[in-house]
């Protein structure tokens, strides 16, 4: 499973979790009759005990290779089957069916929004941007403790259009080809790497799950987040200065591969910056859901995959050989591929 997958999973596996509770934390926006405080009560006590069965299932996946998705569906489906008995117990059959409509749409679109935005990471990653950028630093000449900041730096820089998990998981993969079995190295990196992502994350709409909602919300807007940055900023350079003294200053011994990134790539980057401008504008000038921007660019995405496409199939058809152009139609049909198999995840 590839790093943005298993990113997009956890981020959806949150929100399914904190479905029911987010619902009426909002405080019935969606209108309907008094909300009910289910807490002490038999339907709040079992829902408790479902929401810590479901996270333990979620926390021993990696020993029994069970889906997070699968036990925090059971779950939430079976929390909101109580709360529709307890309001059905009150004669009230409106508010909770309101509640998880109202809902059912802000998950929708937080995850369609999160699914352009992983579309686009899967794309650059299919087209070699990140492994360019790991053949960069490993042939760069630069010794453990630069790469070590430099790898830190480009995951506070990175986490904020990203998110703080897929940045962690895509920069822990460089740190460990850079390495290349420097176990102590490849640990502080790594540690550093996570605590520059949630960081850089913090000061962003686009850098964590938390702050996507608020920012979907409205609770708080695009721009009152930058006045975490000076904070994010200090949050990361002071445990990354203490622990750079224990980073040697000897020159990585990882293989100097040279990775050339495939056609298209930059095209697909400007794309992805183009869809983030996209989602604030829609947000903040037309007050319409980020999602619109996000969506109207994982559509420009699919043509410029499909202009590609055809771009060189006619090229090919003019200056090669059968044989060269089901070589170079099959690497286009990976880039299609990249875009559509988020949709194939069960």
């Amino acid at each position: 499973m590839s790093v943005t997958k298993l990113g997009l999973a956890g981020l959806l596996t949150t929100l399914l979790t904190l479905m029911p509770a987010l619902a009426f934390a909002s405080g019935g926006d969606g209108g309907g009759g008094e909300i009910l405080d289910l807490t002490a009560t038999t339907y709040g006590i079992i829902a408790l005990i479902l929401f810590t069965l479901a996270y333990a299932l979620v926390i021993g996946e990696e020993f029994l290779h069970l889906r997070k998705s699968k036990p925090v569906i059971v779950a939430a489906g079976i929390i909101w089957a109580l709360v529709g008995i307890a309001y059905a117990s009150h004669g009230d059959q409106e508010t909770a069916a309101i509640a998880f409509r109202h809902n059912l749409l802000e998950f929708g679109e937080l995850m369609l929004f999160l699914l352009a935005a992983m579309t686009y990471i899967n794309t650059l990653e299919e087209r070699n941007m990140f492994a360019a950028l790991r053949s960069w630093l490993v042939s760069s000449g630069y010794s453990l403790r630069t790469i070590f900041w430099l790898t830190g730096l480009l995951a506070f820089v990175i986490s904020p259009v990203a998110d703080n998990l897929t940045t962690a998981l895509l920069m822990a993969a460089v740190v460990i080809a850079v390495g290349a079995g420097n176990i102590a190295f490849i640990s502080v990196a790594c540690i550093n790497i996570v605590i520059a992502a949630n960081a850089g994350g913090a000061f962003s709409p686009f850098g964590d799950i938390t702050t996507l909602m608020v920012w979907q919300k409205g609770i708080v807007q695009f721009d009152e987040f930058f006045a975490l940055l000076i904070p994010a900023i200090v949050n990361w350079l002071v445990p990354a200065a203490i622990m750079s003294f224990t980073v040697p200053r000897t020159a990585p011994q990882g293989e100097n591969e040279k990775v050339e990134i495939k056609k298209g790539g930059f095209v697909v980057l400007g794309l992805f910056l183009l869809t983030i401008v996209m989602a604030v504008s829609s947000h903040n000038f037309l007050h319409l859901p980020p999602v619109l921007g996000m969506m109207t660019g994982l559509g420009l995405l699919k043509f410029y995959g499909y202009r590609l496409k055809m771009f060189d199939r006619k090229l090919l058809s003019t200056t090669a050989g059968p044989e060269a152009i089901g070589l170079q139609l099959e690497e286009s049909d990976e880039m299609q591929t990249a875009q559509d198999k988020d949709h194939q995840k069960p």
